[in-house]
This record gives structure tokens, sequence and C-alpha cells, in this order.
């Protein structure tokens, strides 16, 4: 299964990035193999509609599982949609995260935590 995970950096050792549509980087981790693909979002400076289009850069990708600080309403539509599993979690580093998801500390969600725009500066 492949799990994504919103990253400052380019490493579970990394923070967290609290945005979705707009974090630096990342993470897609395969959990039968435990490889860690970084990948820059290329719409981390979209002017708008960065959710959306993150969104289905993750359907494309397989993905199942997103562990993230925060998610708008449009990007969590289009998730919900694709039956991919939302985990929001706001501190720790990616390597947190995902112990605390495989440990099955993380409850998934399917409602947006924040308004649409958020993260934009």
């Amino acid at each position: 299964m492949k799990i994504v995970i919103t990253s400052q950096g380019k490493t579970l050792k990394d923070d967290l990035d609290p945005r979705f549509g707009r974090c630096q980087y990342f993470l897609i981790v395969d959990d039968e193999t435990n490889e860690v693909e970084a990948i820059p979002n290329p719409q981390i400076s979209a002017g708008g509609g960065a959710g959306i289009q993150t969104a289905q850069f993750m359907v494309d990708r397989g993905v199942k599982a997103i562990l993230t600080g925060n998610m708008g309403p449009n990007a969590s539509k289009v998730l919900n949609e694709a039956g991919i599993k939302v985990y929001i979690n706001n501190s720790g580093t990616g390597e947190s995260a995902l112990n605390d998801f495989k440990n099955g500390k993380l409850t998934p969600t399917t409602q947006a935590n924040v308004s649409s725009h958020f993260g934009l500066k």
C-alpha cells in the first residue's frame, strides 16, 4: 500500500508539513518494501485549485492513505470519492506519523478540518 506523508523536507526525519495542497514535499512510502520516494509538490505555488490538483495527483499515483496536518473541503471531496483515507496529524516527524499510523493510533476522517485556500500565503 502507498502511504503519503506531507513533509517539510525530503526524509522521514523531517517535520510534517501542516498543509496538504501546498506542502513542500510528499513522501510516498510503500509499506511492503519500506521504500520512500520524496516528491517536491508541483502545486506549492498554485494560485488556486492546489488542493484539487494535489488530490488528483494522489489518485493517479495509486495512494491509499494520506497523513497530513490539514485537509480542505475540495481536496477532501476528491479523496473521499476515490476511497483514499485521510489521517490528520499536526505534529512530529514523518517517521513518528508513520509509526502512529502503523500502530493504529490515527483515526481516518472524511471531513475537511480547514477552509478552502488554507496555507495560501
